[in-house]
Parts: structure tokens; C-alpha cells; sequence
């Protein structure tokens, strides 16, 4: 993998064909120094965001784009650090580019989506012969193909030539200790490679379980940096073996993340993951 460092207002949608990773943002839901912890996937022509929060538009014209460049979307849970930019980019693209956005979205988490964040901000704004407007109007869902071989419920979908399987996590209500009783949060593998966790509390069985299937080469893994709620702390991804600690960049953390990054060391995890940062798989 390389790491290279974006310059601002350099941002290109396509590249040479090599899978690319660009976090938006690395910080925590309420960071005040980041960006949230959005992730743009790259490979040649194609581009995939994962997440879009509220602070994405912004970050992306600080990168010299607007969101309306952005067409093709995968949301992972509907907290307002991953959902909050959808309904500007959905109703910018409806009435200013004129467009469709796609979005890889199963039937469930679709009526989720809508009928409980986006519906009340976007539906209303005009009629259809007699009807508010529905998901379909803004939005081309591609439906993911649902995976028998797998102990936890996941999916597969392509948005062209990027591949991406996304299973069920347990993020949410804190008293929850199970994906089943879990609000619907899920996490992504790109091209069989790379583990993006998205928000979810310690899960090792998560991570053991498809890196015992895919050994990934990489895993860019929730991280709060103290115990209790409804993400993984440090201390308990600490408790993850070795040779899988060495593979994990630390993502959605807090402002204080420069106090911890001899303890990241020690504890042998790989690193923070930076915003405005390629990571290309080669």
C-alpha cells in the first residue's frame, strides 16, 4: 500500500485503475478540528462515497469539487455524521445537475433511509400526478445480491468496476450485544482486500471472521479513544491478536487523538488513518 498526501484542491474522480482509498474525514461524529469520517473509494472511472455527513459538501469544494460531481453513494447507518449531506446532494442533484444519484441499497435499510431521515426534508418539495415524491425519483438503487455462506447477514453489489461486500454490525442501542438485536449498521470489504468497519462497537468475531475468510491486507477500523458506548475503544481493540493489530488503521476518533499516538504505537495497531490522504492499493 502507498500513502500519499492530497494537496488541497487536487482531487480527481478518476485514476490510473488502481483501487484508491481518500478519507473525507477521519474524525469522530462531533469532531470540531476534522472532518467526519466519510470515505471515497476510487478505481479507474469509477468512484463510490461511502457516507456523506454533514460537513461533506464543504470538505469536498475545500478539495475543489462540488457534491453534485459525486453520483454514486453506500451508506453504512443513518447517524448524522453519515446521512446529514444526503439530502443536499440528493435535491442538488435533482434540481441543479439534473440527475439521478445512484446508491447501493438494499430493501430494507432503504425504507429505514427514507421513510425515517430523508422522507421529511425532500419528499415534499413537489408533486407527482397527485403524489409527494418517493426514494426512486432521486435516487437509481442498485440491489445488493444477499450471501448464504456467511454466519452474519451480507451482501454483495458492484458499482462497476468496484466490488463491495457489506455485513450487519453492532453499533447501536449501546445495550445491544448482538448484530440481530443491532439497529441496521453494516461494514464494507472492497475487492475482497480491505475492511472498512464503519461505527460499531469491539466485534472481534467481526473482524475474525472475514479476515479468517479474505485475509485482508488492510482494515481501517472504528476507534474511540476511551471505553464505554457504542464504538470500539482502543483498549479493547487492543485485546485483537497481533498480526491482525498490525493490519488496522484507527478511523472516526476524536480531537485529542495526538495524546494517544505513542499508545497506538505500543499497542503495535498500524496508525490514525489521516483525511486528505490516499491509500493505494496497488
Amino acid at each position: 500500500m502507498q500513502i500519499k498526501t492530497l494537496n488541497n484542491k487536487s482531487l480527481k474522480l478518476t485514476n490510473d485503475g488502481n483501487l484508491t482509498f481518500l478519507f473525507i474525514g477521519v474524525g469522530s461524529a462531533f469532531t470540531k478540528k476534522m472532518n467526519q469520517t466519510n470515505l471515497l473509494i476510487i478505481k479507474g472511472d469509477d468512484h463510490l462515497l461511502i457516507d456523506c455527513g454533514t460537513k461533506c459538501s464543504t470538505a469536498f469544494l475545500n478539495l475543489g469539487i462540488p457534491i453534485t460531481d459525486i453520483e454514486n453513494y453506500l451508506i453504512t447507518h443513518s447517524h448524522a455524521d453519515h446521512i446529514g449531506g444526503i439530502e443536499e446532494a440528493a435535491l442538488m442533484a435533482r434540481y441543479v445537475s439534473k440527475k439521478k444519484l445512484t446508491m447501493i441499497i438494499n430493501e430494507t435499510y432503504q425504507k429505514i433511509l427514507w421513510d425515517m431521515s430523508l422522507k421529511g426534508g425532500i419528499a415534499y418539495n413537489e408533486e407527482k400526478a397527485g403524489n409527494i415524491l418517493s426514494f426512486t425519483d432521486f435516487f437509481n438503487p442498485i440491489r445488493p445480491k444477499k450471501l448464504k455462506e456467511f454466519k452474519r447477514e451480507t451482501f454483495h453489489a458492484k458499482m462497476n468496476s468496484i466490488d463491495v461486500k457489506f455485513m450487519r454490525t453492532k453499533h447501536i442501542p449501546d445495550s445491544s450485544d448482538t448484530w440481530e438485536s443491532s439497529f441496521w449498521s453494516c461494514g464494507i470489504i472492497i475487492d475482497d482486500r480491505v475492511l472498512f468497519t464503519s461505527d460499531t462497537k469491539y466485534d472481534p468475531e467481526l473482524i475474525t471472521e472475514y479476515d479468517s475468510k479474505f485475509n485482508f491486507e488492510h482494515i481501517f477500523h472504528d476507534c474511540q479513544l476511551f471505553t464505554g458506548g457504542v464504538h470500539a475503544s482502543l483498549d479493547e481493540l487492543n485485546q485483537l491478536p497481533s498480526d491482525i493489530k498490525k493490519k488496522i488503521c484507527l478511523t472516526h476518533y476524536g480531537d485529542n487523538w495526538e495524546s494517544f499516538t505513542q499508545k497506538v504505537k505500543d499497542y503495535g495497531f498500524k496508525g490514525f488513518a489521516k483525511e486528505k490522504t490516499y491509500y493505494i492499493f496497488n
